[in-house]
């Protein structure tokens, strides 16, 4: 027992979690349709029988605990239930959530914890860190219909990418985001690969999990359901067969440096308005500023300069004396202190923030920082580079309701050649051609989910 709990601990980063509504262990057939091997169970769910038939088919168990949950003698429950460790799901007193930590791991019992943004223990080694808050992925559309307009002038997506892309930044460990479906809502199956692929670009995972609505169509079998199950599996096996990218790092050559005290566990703010304008932007933490991270940037932009110390200063100092363009907020600007139930900022900071990407839209203009993009105004784009700086890298993701068609890359340079990735789709060379600025891309269509490598 204590080497399978060893293993299970050295196989976390490799988990693809996703909620489960039922202990009826003829249900784990619809798990082994897919890559998924780590299944969150509430406690209604936990079971001896379930939990060994899953271990016999490769598949980890985790009890989901809450601030409020019986805790008295948790980790005697959770070896009777036979599970692998639990999910410590909010937010904890600290002295109840360190002594759980103790108790867990003296029996070795896996914990992952996925507190508030905020309680995020960021600097720590584990191997898996994460939050139980998100914004539901999409486009945020209006009472007529109309998409809302964020202040880049785009249409407003609801995306993860740019809070996801800072903690990625800041930590190693492997990244879970547990958001969940809106309340009394049914949704279509492309609602729920844009939730895959919404993590996925940015390194992290999403855990899976279905509306009200669809797990039991799915728990009885409803061809419908199944159809879409697939498809989710599909996509899901997409990031797995190409796990490596996980580990390409940001590449462009704007650097937004923040910290948590500067709007980079909000969602919507100054990452999320550039990265949706589709301007390459890389995350550079304050506490990982070092000339190493500001390596091959040309713009960089300093949210909050009173958060930096001398040592930090003198690190952008010599980035703009080397010829660097530095754009800092706006004088008496400050975030505001971000609460455990905030993910997104009040009307009207994001209002303020108006002022900030008119100067940050000024200084990049037209400028091509990596890579340019065209017809992909419902997009969620991401610019990254394998580890020796080539090949590059694009995923998108689509938003909308409708394939996007016609979207075209330009690259700065001469490009070899570019090749689409798809899920279930054979990659395929995508046609280039000569422009003033580079090497120009065209792809035909996007679905959900499109990665172009370029070479």
């Amino acid at each position: 027992m204590m080497l399978f709990a060893l293993l299970l601990l050295a196989g976390i980063p490799d988990w693809v979690p996703a909620r489960w509504s039922s202990s009826d262990t003829q249900s784990l057939e619809l798990v082994r349709r897919t890559p998924i091997n780590c299944l969150l169970l509430e406690q209604r769910h936990w079971s001896a029988e379930f939990t060994a038939r899953a271990a016999e088919a490769g598949i980890a168990t985790l009890g989901v605990v809450r601030p409020g949950d019986q805790i008295d003698e948790l980790a005697c429950r959770v070896a009777a239930a036979r599970l692998a460790g639990v999910v410590l799901e909010g937010d904890f007193e600290p002295p109840v959530v360190a002594r759980l930590r103790q108790e867990l791991a003296d029996s070795r019992l896996v914990a992952v914890e996925l507190p508030s943004r905020v309680r995020m223990r960021l600097d720590e080694n584990l191997p898996v860190v994460g939050t139980w808050q998100g914004v539901w992925p999409g486009i945020n559309a209006q009472e007529d219909g109309a998409a809302k307009a964020a202040p880049s002038g785009a249409p407003w997506i609801d995306t993860n990418t740019g809070f996801l892309r800072f903690v990625r930044a800041v930590t190693d460990a492997t990244v879970w985001i547990g958001v969940t479906p809106p309340p009394k809502t049914v949704l279509p199956t492309a609602r729920y690969l844009q939730a895959i692929g919404d993590a996925a670009i940015a390194g992290a995972r999403w855990i899976l999990a279905l509306d009200d609505d669809s797990t039991p169509r799915l728990l009885a079998r409803e061809p419908a359901a199944l159809a879409g199950w697939d498809r989710i599996a599909l996509h899901l096996r997409y990031f797995e067969q190409h796990r490596q990218w996980r580990g390409w790092g940001p590449h462009g050559q704007l650097a937004l440096v923040q910290d948590v005290t500067s709007g980079s566990l909000f969602s919507g703010a100054i990452l999320d308005m550039i990265a949706t304008k589709h301007t390459p932007v890389r995350a550079v933490p304050v506490r990982k500023l070092s000339e190493h991270r500001m390596q091959g940037a040309k713009m960089a932009v300093n949210v909050d300069p009173a958060a930096l110390a001398e040592a930090e200063k003198e690190t952008l100092r010599r980035f703009t004396r080397a010829g660097g363009t530095l754009l800092t907020a706006p004088p008496g600007w400050k975030f505001p202190v971000q609460q455990p139930d905030q993910i997104t900022l009040p009307k009207e900071d994001v209002e303020k923030l108006d002022a900030i990407w008119r100067d940050v839209n000024s200084m990049t203009g037209r400028r091509n920082l990596g890579v340019r993009l065209f017809n992909v105004s419902s997009m969620v784009s991401h610019l990254l580079a394998a580890p020796s700086g080539s090949p590059l890298l694009v995923h998108l993701v689509n938003y909308s309701d409708h394939a996007v068609e016609s979207v075209a890359l330009l690259v700065p340079g001469k490009v070899r050649q570019a090749t689409v990735f798809e899920p279930g789709v054979p990659p395929r060379r995508l046609t280039l051609y000569d422009h003033e600025e580079g090497t120009g891309i065209e792809l035909e269509r996007v679905t959900t989910l499109a990665t172009v490598l370029i070479e």
